[in-house]
């Protein structure tokens, strides 16, 4: 088990976890051990340092889990750059959004995802970087300093970039390593995308454990089956659709015997999904987990309470600080509840370029926490029993939370009434087993536009903020100050 050490260090020492033979990652090209993962950190990171930017520079991703992608996390940090990996799902408008908010100087891509932008001031490489040749060593940055922008939605507005230093990092990936159980012989499957903080962390905590990461893009949930006997996986993370998608189908003769570990987050299991999980995978261990990319994580519920306490999401993982808070400010009794709070070094550094939403969510800790400093407020209602398990009882913004993703209702709603179809739309998420929610949307008009608005739609959104369902109205309810009645939809559609 990884020893629960709490000084960080540079992200990019994570390449000397492991031992010189063991593998660390194996992807189409081949497999690197934790001696080739640091000599292809060392080299990339030279390349990096020798195109001509200046310390703390945001550099890009936009790439599928190549052997690059994989990578680039360490060797930005290495070069003292700040990564900003964009998600390879997003389409033209989203990631010329996000380049242009962190002010990139650099992208990495594919030819033909570069021909969808029209940038300035962000040079584009389409070729693969090297990743043999003059080496940087190991860094001496200060763990405190900036490492990596991550971009999330948030209930209004489109998405903002998340600051998150080598502390946050290296201490969530020590932390995740540690309560899994990790060890070098561990194979790990990275399904979830790189630019989310969950999928990256797959990479950190694996290497943090000196294991090996299989990164992996599928098409059909049978690919995954038989990703897991194709490379003897020992540890899966996911998201409730993947789980329905595995349940759905019958693996037949596929041999998935080594899965020893599934990790749950982006959503709550349902019982339905845990008692199939349980049937399905017996030999595994399943690991409920809530977070938020601005803390990282929170909480996590041991394997051995989850048929007892299928609804809890655990408690605070190592590193963090949990707490209950009431509305008046003090701490929440047993039974009472409270919004989530989150306080410790994994706390993120803010919201970039963004001062009034870091103000609003990053606030100082209660006067009574123990770890003190600055607190992410999630916004989000839980409850601990007397025995300090938590349970999540609800969101208090407006966010959906689809396969998933949280997305913005306010960026979907920008979308559709961009293009003249329609002048008024509410998006709203509505309960959906399979993707936790799905996206409804109210419109105003008669529907004769819709077949045209979901063509336009599905060049300018990507796959998973299309929505499911609209429904027309020849206008839309408001309240008192003339505002759309946003709630009153929400709760006409549920």
């Amino acid at each position: 088990m990884v020893p629960l050490d709490p000084a960080p260090r540079p992200l990019d020492h994570l390449t000397l976890r492991g031992r010189a033979g063991d593998p660390a990652l194996a992807t189409r090209d081949g497999v690197l051990d934790f001696a080739g993962l640091e000599a292809a950190v060392g080299a990339l990171a030279g390349w990096l340092a020798g195109q001509g930017l200046a310390s703390g520079d945001r550099v890009a991703t936009w790439l599928p889990k190549t052997r690059t992608a994989c990578l680039m996390p360490l060797a930005a940090a290495r070069a003292g750059f700040v990564h900003v990996p964009v998600n390879p799902q997003l389409k033209h408008l989203q990631v010329q959004h996000i380049l242009s908010d962190s002010d990139a100087r650099l992208l990495i891509t594919q030819a033909t995802r570069a021909e969808t932008l029209e940038m300035e001031g962000v040079r584009i490489v389409t070729d693969d970087p090297p990743l043999v040749g003059p080496a940087l060593p190991p860094s001496d940055a200060d763990p405190g300093a900036l490492a990596a922008l991550l971009y999330t939605s948030g209930s209004t507005g489109r998405p903002k970039g998340v600051m998150l230093s080598h502390t946050n990092l290296w201490l969530g990936a020590i932390s995740v390593a540690h309560y899994l159980g990790l060890d070098h012989a561990d194979r790990v499957l990275g399904v979830l995308p790189l630019s989310f903080d969950y999928g990256q962390n797959q990479l950190f905590s694996t290497w943090a454990a000196g294991a090996c990461v299989v990164p992996f893009d599928y098409l059909l949930p049978r690919d995954v089956y038989r990703a897991i006997e194709r490379e003897r996986i020992t540890t899966l993370a996911g998201v409730p659709p993947l789980w329905a998608q595995l349940l759905d189908i019958d693996p037949q003769e596929i041999d998935t015997s080594t899965l020893k570990r599934i990790t749950n987050s982006g959503g709550a299991l349902t019982r339905r999904l845990i008692d199939g999980l349980r049937e399905r995978f017996p030999q595994a261990d399943i690991y409920p987990m809530y977070g938020l990319t601005e803390a990282f994580r929170s909480t996590y519920l041991d394997p051995a309470l989850v048929a007892d306490h299928p609804d809890s999401i655990g408690h605070a993982i190592p590193f963090a600080e949990i707490m209950i808070v009431r509305p008046d400010g003090a701490q929440a009794a047993a039974g009472e509840p409270g919004e989530l709070v989150h306080a410790g070094p994994l706390v993120a550094q803010g919201y970039w370029q963004d001062p009034e939403r870091t103000a609003a969510r990053f606030r100082p800790a209660p006067a009574w926490s123990q770890a003190g400093g600055m607190a992410v407020w999630s916004g989000d209602t839980a409850v601990a029993d007397a025995d300090g398990l938590l349970r999540f009882v609800g969101r208090d913004d407006e966010m959906i939370k689809s396969a998933g993703n949280r997305i913005s209702p306010n960026e979907i709603e920008e979308a559709i009434t961009a293009g003249g179809e329609t002048g008024e739309a509410v998006a709203i998420g509505v309960p959906d087993e399979r993707q936790g929610q799905a996206i409804v949307v109210v419109a105003k008009g008669d529907g004769s536009a819709e077949p045209a608005l979901r063509e336009r739609l599905r060049r300018d959104l990507p796959n998973f903020m299309q929505p499911a369902r609209y429904v027309w109205l020849a206008e839309l309810p408001r309240n008192a100050n003339g505002k759309l009645d946003r709630a009153g939809l929400r709760g006409m559609m549920s």
